[in-house]
């Protein structure tokens, strides 16, 4: 009996889905979703039989994604599935073919914050790879103002929210290349999402 659209994707992003669709992100690649939370966008890369690892900070989150690999009969080991910070992975240099960390980076308390996540993300990532992430921009909006580059979104709360020079001087600083242009979805009165795509050069 063929799986329904639901059973075989789940709730993923749908620009993850596009790295999918373009071949980005393989059956035979290694992938390490950085702050993975209940595994919305690893159903797929599951049931096709990449090696995958994933961290979150939140315990109950990361024993579900272990189950579900578990049910998914992936042969993982559970040590694949780690509870940790994204600033301090304990993974080692160059270890992945693709890091995704999907609705994370905005939740950085500062910029130090938001640096040590990146360069770990990086640190992580093989000479060639693709390191995709989605996180809460000023791109489109305005916001109001707390300090630094944190601010109040839609429902109250404070995001730390990249601009488009920003992403482009840390994608030159970090020596990466676009894969893709940005792509920032707006949702009106409430906020930014944007898309940022790079590969890490070899040598």
């Amino acid at each position: 009996m063929a799986l329904s659209i639901q059973e075989q994707f789940g709730q993923i992003d749908i620009y993850v889905f596009d790295q999918i669709l373009r071949g980005n992100i393989a059956p035979d690649m290694r992938v390490l979703d950085a702050g993975c939370g209940y595994g919305r966008n690893l159903v797929h890369l599951l049931r096709e039989g990449c090696e995958i690892f994933a961290l979150d900070a939140d315990a109950d989150a990361v024993e579900h994604v272990r189950q579900l690999s578990a049910s998914l009969m992936t042969r993982l080991p559970v040590e694949n599935f780690q509870v940790g910070s994204i600033e301090g992975m304990p993974f080692p240099d160059g270890f992945v073919d693709v890091v995704i960390c999907n609705s994370v980076l905005h939740f950085s308390r500062d910029d130090r914050h938001f640096r040590n996540m990146l360069a770990e993300l990086w640190r992580v990532l093989r000479p060639g790879g693709m390191l995709f992430c989605r996180l809460g921009s000023r791109i489109g909006m305005d916001f109001e103002h707390v300090r630094g580059n944190l601010f109040v979104v839609g429902d109250g709360s404070e995001w730390y929210l990249v601009d488009e020079e920003m992403l482009l001087g840390l994608t030159e600083e970090m020596n990466g290349v676009l894969a893709d242009p940005l792509k920032t979805t707006i949702v009106q009165d409430y906020r930014c999402m944007t898309t940022w795509v790079l590969r890490k050069r070899r040598g």
